[in-house]
């Protein structure tokens, strides 16, 4: 006769928590402030204000957006102000930087806001593999949000997964 295979971990109360199926849809694109500049280098405010006024910014909607200059020009703080500014009606977020920043800033807004009540006092492993790019500080700023109210906390797979905490 033979033994009955039990699978433990399916039996067990260990929560899984797979960041990839929170991941935010909508389009990352880039906008390049160098565009708007004489030579991709100069800034001259009426100038610039003028461009920013005939732009169409409507390919943009529904979308984040990084801004950055491909150039070296130095810009004046106020710059990607105004650019965000006119983005506003049109974007879902914009950030000044790279599209590794806009990401890391999505998944930032995204677990400040994440109800973490169904993890109290469980065992948690956050799921490590993923199809989607997510940032290693999404995962940092979660495990900051579930550390104070789990039980144990790990990461990886339930089969393989590396212990962060334990109460």
């Amino acid at each position: 006769m033979a033994k009955e295979i039990v699978n433990r971990v399916a039996q067990s109360s260990l929560v899984t928590l797979d960041l990839e199926a929170y991941f935010p849809t909508g389009k990352r694109l880039q906008l390049d402030l160098s565009q708007w500049l004489e030579g991709g280098l100069v800034l001259r405010e009426k100038k610039f204000r003028e461009a920013l006024k005939i732009t169409d910014f409507s390919p943009y909607k529904d979308s984040y957006v990084a801004l950055y200059s491909s150039t070296e020009a130095i810009l004046p703080e106020w710059a990607p102000l105004l650019v965000a500014v006119y983005l506003q009606p049109y974007a879902k977020k914009v950030v000044v930087g790279s599209l590794s920043d806009l990401e890391g800033a999505i998944f930032e807004e995204m677990i400040n806001q994440f109800d973490i009540t169904p993890f109290v006092d469980k065992p948690v492993i956050v799921k490590g593999c993923s199809e989607k790019d997510i940032p290693q500080t999404a995962y940092v700023s979660l495990i900051q949000r579930l550390h104070p109210v789990v039980k144990s906390l790990f990461y990886g797979e339930a089969c393989s997964s590396f212990p962060l905490y334990k109460r």
